[in-house]
Parts: C-alpha cells; sequence; structure tokens
C-alpha cells in the first residue's frame, strides 16, 4: 500500500475509533507528526491528531474525546490533556529529521531575564482565565528593535505553529505592565489562532474574540487602558 494511502486509512480507522468511544461533531480526522500540538480541533470541525495516537488505548483515546469537545468543563479537560500529553508518542513515531540545522540563539541579556520570566507567568495566568489552559507554553523575547509596534507573535514558516512572543522594550520601559498585559493577551489571541489552525490576522474571528476577553484589535500606540484587573 502506498504511503499516503496507508495514511487515510489509519486516518480512518483512527476516526472509527473515536467514534465508538463517544465523538461527535468531528468531520474528519487527520494525523500529523507535530510534537507542539498533539490534538486540536478547527473551526472546520477537522480533528487533528498526532500519528502516534494511532496506537493509543482506548483509556488514552477518551481523553481525546473528552478534549475535543467544547461541552467539556475546565477541570475535566485539563485532566484530559494530561493524559494525551502523557502518551509516549516518540516510542510509536520518531521524529522526522529536520530540514535545516537550527542556529544557535543568542544568550539572553542579564537584565531581560526577570521580565521573561514575568511574561511568562503572565501567559500561564490569562491562558486559565481566558483559554482554559488550551494555549501550549512559549517562548518570549525582548525586542529592542521594536519602536511603534508593541508585540509580535513569530510563527514557524514550515509547520505555521507558534514559536515565540516578542515584546518590545520601548512598550515595557514607557508603558508598564498594565498594557504589556493587554499587548500580550492581544498576541496571545493570535497564538490561539494558529494553534486551532485559523487564520492569524485581525479578521472577524479576531475581533469577536478579542471582545470575548477585553483587548483592543490592534496592539498600537492608540490603545486604551487595559481592562485585566
Amino acid at each position: 500500500m502506498h504511503q499516503s494511502q496507508q495514511e487515510l486509512f489509519n486516518d480512518d480507522l483512527l476516526m472509527r475509533r473515536l467514534n465508538t468511544l463517544g465523538l461527535s461533531g468531528v468531520r474528519i480526522v487527520e494525523s500529523h507528526e507535530n510534537q507542539s500540538v498533539m490534538v486540536s480541533l478547527t473551526a472546520r470541525r477537522v480533528l487533528r491528531v498526532h500519528r502516534a495516537f494511532t496506537y493509543a488505548p482506548d483509556s488514552v483515546l477518551r481523553s481525546i474525546v473528552v478534549f475535543a469537545d467544547p461541552r467539556t468543563r475546565s477541570p475535566r479537560r485539563r485532566r484530559a490533556q494530561r493524559v494525551i500529553l502523557a502518551f509516549p508518542v516518540d516510542a510509536y513515531v520518531r521524529p522526522r529529521p529536520r530540514r535545516r540545522p537550527r542556529r544557535k540563539r543568542p544568550s539572553v541579556p542579564r537584565e531581560d531575564r526577570p521580565i521573561l520570566q514575568r511574561l511568562a507567568k503572565l501567559h500561564r495566568e490569562m491562558n486559565e482565565r481566558f483559554f482554559d489552559g488550551a494555549l501550549s507554553p512559549i517562548r518570549f523575547r525582548v525586542s529592542g528593535r521594536m519602536r511603534r509596534k508593541l508585540g509580535e507573535l513569530a510563527l514557524d514558516p514550515t509547520t505555521d505553529r507558534p514559536l515565540e512572543i516578542a515584546i518590545g522594550h520601548v512598550h515595557i520601559q514607557r508603558d508598564g505592565w498594565r498594557e504589556v498585559e493587554h499587548t500580550l493577551l492581544h498576541e496571545m489571541i493570535h497564538q490561539w489562532q494558529a494553534e486551532s489552525d485559523l487564520p492569524v490576522d485581525h479578521g472577524a474571528i479576531f475581533r469577536r474574540k478579542a471582545r470575548e476577553v477585553g483587548v483592543a484589535p490592534r496592539a498600537m500606540r492608540d490603545i486604551g487602558r487595559s481592562r485585566l484587573q
């Protein structure tokens, strides 16, 4: 059997198993080998699942069913997420070699370390508050080059998955942490778009999510006072 045919067969088999365990509201199941997001449900009702879960027992697949159900409450969703992340995908599917060697990143300046720690803490808190803890942990960078732009989400050019969030150093020093919280939440909506396989833009979906969490639709200097408490 040709490899693509085998993958389609495995996806169909996995969907039948998930349907038997109670999966509903999903149009198709697509497998992938991206380890940054093991399971995600797109706006088009496509359930994207790491290929290794083809070999998972029913107890793990039940957690995927629970996680993919939008009606699942946050505590139960987090328990299901822990079961999903604990499954040893590397034991079943070896990561593909990188197409190009990763460039060595410069060391983080000592004065930026407390800022990065605070950004990571804010990300964890707002992830729980506004996204039910569904966003993946992400790397942060303080940029000395940003002048008008306050923040930016960087995506992997080959997978379109989130790589890092950069926050302008001038913005932090000039505007204070309440404004930085606002900017960070703006970029987290973009992260949510990317991890949900939605367009990363400022369109209708972004604006609707922004209204839900209370941020301005553009993170430029004309933003109003942050509504975070």
